[in-house]
Formats: structure tokens, sequence, C-alpha cells
């Protein structure tokens, strides 16, 4: 079979589930018999592969658009550069005193700041020569790839944060621009051949973006076998590490980021209404948080507010430590308001760690409550106190609901075989294109 040629690109720098999705589909695909090349957001100002495409996508054919210069600058959305950089990307997330301002408060021009970097990253990326082009989120790369490469068929890969602001806009939020970025992410969204959404989200896409749910393909995320698998490890020995001591009693451990749509107020408040038992006392940790990112109230004011001892923050973490972590806990919690789908309930339950978790729209598709971890209401607090104590006061029922976690996950949700489903997916887009470059969504 023909290589299918496929420039692949994020415009956000490695910080979330995206990237991460992002990677493990582009190493997967390979075996598939696709040659990516993959476009993305970088950060060359922080170390490892906290933001710095080159580290994050390492052994991948990658192409960083640096941030670097635009952060130093007066105006990191209104920088301009030469090859290789690009404005500061905007957020889905309004979130006051961040560099990165929602898309909803940029007007025209900043918008057409961010698709001629954008133009200008993916025709260097060879582009128009692809067979198909990956876009993962809505973003000015949509409009971009218009502009550069107006006969290759574009998959949209949509992750939820999208969804997420264009329900907020259709709920009111007072942005300057809302209407405008909302009427971008349809016509964008219209113009794929076909959009990737998670399980969760097909009806949901479709009413938000106002595209046919036959165009959409409801595809999981996944996990890679061979790094989340569960093993023994010296339980201490990590915890020592990461924390300066071993605590006595269980681990509830949280991993994400720290965005108000993962409700760690409420998981702390739960947390903190866990009843008194006999031995040593449970504990919170929270890995994640990306640095300097947070929305509302700060997990660790929550903590002083509530009163609730036993809540320990790590900081951010690179996913090749989290398979050690997650199987050095007891329990993983989860208690997103709206969770598209919910990628370390996959990577935990691959481990044998069963979660507790809230039946948003992802985790309710994951979890099988009762068989391999807790599911509870969204927003209900004493139910999830209840099912974290339930979880913490049974070994055994842990024990249970986790073997059969990581069982479920081996058949569902390993990358490898998600990855062929993408493929296909590349390939009946391919085989749309037209012989005449087609007429494509605008940039404004």
């Amino acid at each position: 079979m023909k290589p299918l040629r496929v420039v692949s690109a994020t415009l956000f720098s490695p910080r979330g589930g995206s990237a991460f999705v992002a990677r493990a589909l582009s190493r997967c695909l390979r075996a598939e018999g696709v040659e990516i090349t993959h476009v993305s957001g970088s950060r060359s100002d922080l170390e490892g592969d906290a933001g710095d495409a080159r580290v994050f996508y390492g052994d991948l054919d990658v192409r960083a658009v640096d941030f670097a210069a635009a952060l130093a600058s007066d105006d990191p959305m209104a920088f301009a550069g030469g090859p290789g950089e690009a404005p500061l990307h905007p957020s889905y997330e309004d979130r006051p005193g961040q560099a990165d301002r929602v898309f909803a408060a940029l007007d025209d021009l900043a918008c057409r700041r961010q698709v001629a970097a954008w133009a200008r990253a993916l025709e260097a990326a060879g582009a128009a020569d692809a067979d198909v082009l990956h876009l993962h989120h809505l973003t000015p790369l949509n409009a971009a790839a218009a502009k550069v490469a107006p006969g290759v068929p574009v998959v949209g890969h949509l992750h939820g944060t999208e969804l997420l602001m264009l329900e907020e806009i259709a709920e009111g939020a007072d942005w300057p621009h809302a209407a405008a970025w909302a009427e971008r992410m349809r016509g964008w969204a219209g113009a794929c051949a076909r959009l990737i959404v998670a399980p969760g989200n097909l009806e949901r896409a479709a009413e938000l973006l106002g595209v046919p749910e036959e165009r959409c393909v409801a595809l999981p995320n996944g996990f890679d076998p061979k790094v989340f698998r569960r093993r023994a490890v010296d339980r201490d020995a990590v915890w020592e590490r990461e924390l300066g001591f071993a605590p006595p009693g269980p681990v509830i451990l949280y991993v994400g980021r720290f965005t108000k749509v993962k409700r760690l107020p409420l998981l702390i408040e739960a947390f903190a209404a866990l009843p008194d038992r006999a031995g040593p006392s449970p504990t919170l940790i929270l890995v994640g948080g990306h640095p300097g990112e947070w929305e509302g109230e700060h997990p660790r004011d929550t903590a002083a507010r509530v009163g609730a001892d036993g809540v320990l923050l790590t900081g951010w973490r690179a996913q090749d430590a989290l398979p050690e972590l997650l199987c050095a806990a007891d329990v993983l919690a989860l208690t997103s308001r709206r969770e598209s789908f919910g990628q370390v309930l996959v990577e935990a339950m691959a481990c044998g760690l069963p979660p507790v978790a809230t039946a948003s729209q992802g985790p309710a598709l994951i979890v099988r409550d009762g068989e391999t971890g807790w599911l509870v209401p969204v927003e209900d607090r004493a139910a999830l106190a209840e099912a974290l104590d339930a979880a913490l006061a049974d070994p055994a029922e842990r024990a249970r609901r986790g073997a059969a976690a990581a069982q479920d996950a081996a058949e569902r949700f390993s990358w490898p075989a998600i990855a062929g489903h993408v493929a296909d997916v590349l390939r009946e887009a391919a085989a749309t294109r037209p012989e005449a470059p087609r007429r494509a969504a605008s940039a404004s």
C-alpha cells in the first residue's frame, strides 16, 4: 500500500491532553503506513517537555513554531516574528492575567496575524503536497490550511475544549468577539471532510457546530500499553521521591490541569468531608496544574478554605513519570463538570488503578460503575464523598475493580488499535480530494 502523506498540526505548545493524543497517534500511525510531519506550537523558554515541542515530540518529524519571542515582547498576541515563530496562541479558557487570552476576545486583526503565521508554518511543512491534513482542535490553523493548501482534505480532531467555549458563547458569555469566533469555528468545522470526536460528544458537537452527524467519527482516546501497565512499585520510595515522605494511609490521586471544568474545589471539599476512620488518614495528591495556569480558586486556597488536611500538590509531571505514580496510588479521582473523554481514566485503568469519577460525557462511557470503578452524579459532593469513602474502606474491592479495569482498558482503549481506525478515517478523507482546489472557509 502506498504510504499516506499527512501533515498534522496543533496550535498549542505541549501542555494538555490533546498534545499527548497527537503524539501517541502520530507514533502509532507510522505502523499503519502513514508518513507524518507534525507542526506544533512550542515554548523553547521552558525546560524539558513542559512546552518545548522539539523535546516533547522528539522521535517524530516535528516542525516547532516558537512562542518564546512573542512572550518576551510587549504584547505576545500582537507579535509578528519571522519563520518558525508566531504570536502566542489564544486559549479556549478565559483566565484573567494570563498572556494567552481567550479566542473570543480577539478581534479580526489578531485572527489575521494568527492565520498568517500558521500559513507560513504549514507551507514550510509541505501542507500543499500532503494527501490529507490532520488538524487538532478548531483554530486559525484551519484558515491557514485553506489558504496554503486549498485542495487538501482536512480531518478535524476535536478535543472538547473548543466545545466548552462554544457552549459559554451560547450561554451569553461577555466576550467582545464571541459571535465572530463562533461563526469562524462553525465554518472551519463545515469545511472538514471528517471530524473525529469523542464518543460522548457526537450529538453535542453536531449541534454546536452545525455539521451533520454522519460527517463525525466517534473515536475514543487511548493509552500506550508499553507505558501504562500494571507493575509492582516500591510505593514508599515513589512518594518519598515525589513528596519527601511516604503517606502512611491510602492515596487518592488526581492528574490533570487546574481548569474550572475539572471541579477541583468539589474534589477537595468531598475529601474534607470524608468520615474519620481507624488507622492512618488518607492523602489527596494533586499532580498537574501546568506552571502558572489555573482557573478560579487555586487548589491550595480551596484546601485552606475548607480546612482539608492531607491535600498535597506535586506540580506538573512528564507523562513518562505517571505510570509509576498511578501504580503507587489506591484510587484515581476525576470530578469534572464536563469531560469530553478523560484520558487519565484509561491510563489509570490500564495500570490497575480503579477510578472514582463523575458521570459526565466521557467518564460515563469509560467507567463501568460497580465493575471497573465508581461513578457518581455530576456536582454531587455528598455522593462523591460516599464513593471515595467506600473505595478507601475496602482494599479487596479496590483490587477487584482495578483488575477488571486493566482488562477492560486493554480491550477497548489501546492506541495501536485506535490508530488503525484513525488511519482509515484519514485515507477515506484523502480519497475525497478533488482534482482542482476546493473553495475553503475564509480566515474571518
